[in-house]
């Protein structure tokens, strides 16, 4: 008879609402099209942390079927774990105990960081996947690419609040995002009003706008971006005249968490994670910090940060996490790998794995920033897809 043919499926980095959603969609897809599914628990690390000679290690393998995945689609998170484990740069501390070390010292330059690459290879064959689709940002999916170019068959899905992944415009979990740190400020104008006060709203955002540009859209907020440092001056003074307009007295505006003003700098703190990159400073407390000493205005600053990745998606997250696994099971169906899921002008469609030679995916500040005003752009979008980002290219590159 025949071997049963075998999809891997994994989430990687932060989690987002919309997880579970691809997860279950993937799963009943694939009974109809004649695939088991194993859940890759934790991330990559399901893949350089399992137990040799243990074909299904429960601590990183679980199996999926109709049954055990059939309500995991009405909660958030990922029932299958996640992690932000680097296969190719693992710490010295992090090395799968059961790793020998005279191996170890074959996947290492430094004696620092070691490529597990190889641990990842052998695995992926011993549990006998066919494909593999791992869910994540930038990150996870940089080593997507590692190992198609090792002759992996995979299809990967986007996936980060911050919407930033190359070859896409749109994420899973940026629309959850948005609606949630929507409600969160529409509350809290309240107690801005009640005292008198100038907020701040921290939101996610290292290197891109879009959380904060989106959420300000929607908000009718000030909004400060990576893209484009801004003047403390003119801002502090923006806000003040704002709060002296505005009938309940109140201000607020909202920074991404690598926003930066002309000639200063977001110090970097903690220890770097797996891919490199280390905590900013609080820019919502520094900043209103800097309003209050300027103005005299009493400030407050909010994190609008861990609490939007929680809970269940919303129903455009959800919408959009169904049909990526089901376009995903296309694709693997007619045999194609190496290839993203995506939205590409305006459409469902697919593109190259993200090249991490280029970053995260930025604003458009041209057509969808009014750098004077610090505010989204509101004007001049016939003709852009619904999500009003710069539109990428249908075809398939």
């Amino acid at each position: 008879m025949a071997r049963i043919r075998r999809i891997g499926v994994l989430t990687g980095g932060g989690d987002v609402p919309g997880l579970n959603s691809v997860i279950k969609s993937l799963v009943y897809r694939s009974t109809e099209l004649g695939y088991a599914v194993l859940g890759i628990r934790r991330g990559w690390e399901g893949l350089t942390h399992q137990r040799p000679g243990a074909e299904l290690d429960p601590a990183y393998v679980m199996p999926l079927d109709r049954i055990n995945t059939r309500t995991i689609d009405r909660t958030g998170g990922t029932v299958l774990h996640t992690s932000r484990t680097n296969p190719r740069r693992t710490r010295a501390d992090r090395l799968p105990a059961h790793l020998s070390p005279a191996l170890a010292a074959t996947m290492t330059a430094d004696g620092t960081t070691y490529d597990l690459t190889p641990v990842v290879l052998e695995n992926i064959e011993r549990l006998g996947l066919d494909y593999l689709v791992p869910i994540g940002g930038d990150d996870t999916l940089s080593f997507a690419q590692t190992l198609h170019d090792e002759g992996v068959p995979l299809i990967a899905i986007p996936k980060t609040m911050d919407n930033d992944v190359q070859g896409t415009e749109y994420c899973i979990g940026f629309s959850s995002a948005i609606t949630r740190a929507k409600e969160v400020i529409n509350r809290q104008r309240t107690t801005l009003g009640s005292h008198e006060r100038i907020g701040v709203f921290r939101i996610f955002g290292r290197d891109c706008g879009f959380s904060a540009l989106y959420t300000a859209y929607v908000t009718s907020a000030r909004c400060l971006i990576p893209e484009v440092p801004f003047d403390l001056e003119r801002l502090i003074a923006i806000l003040a005249q704002d709060h002296r307009d505005n009938p309940s007295r109140y201000a607020f505006v909202i920074a991404a968490e690598g926003a930066v003003w002309q000639g200063g700098a977001i110090q970097e703190v903690g220890e770097a994670d797996a891919f490199g990159h280390r905590h900013k400073a609080n820019i919502a407390e520094v900043l209103a910090a800097e309003i209050k000493a300027r103005t005299k205005i009493e400030t407050v600053f909010s994190e609008l940060t861990y609490d939007l990745r929680s809970g269940e998606p919303d129903s455009l997250d959800q919408m959009v996490a169904i049909t990526y696994a089901n376009v995903a099971m296309d694709l693997i169906a007619d045999g194609v790998r190496g290839r993203m899921v995506g939205i590409r002008d305006g459409k469902y469609a697919h593109s190259p794995l993200p090249d991490p030679s280029l970053g995260a995916r930025r604003v458009d500040v041209a057509t969808m920033y009014n750098v004077d005003r610090y505010r989204p752009r509101y004007v001049g979008l016939l003709g852009h897809p619904l999500l009003l980002g710069q539109s990428l290219a249908a075809a398939a590159d």
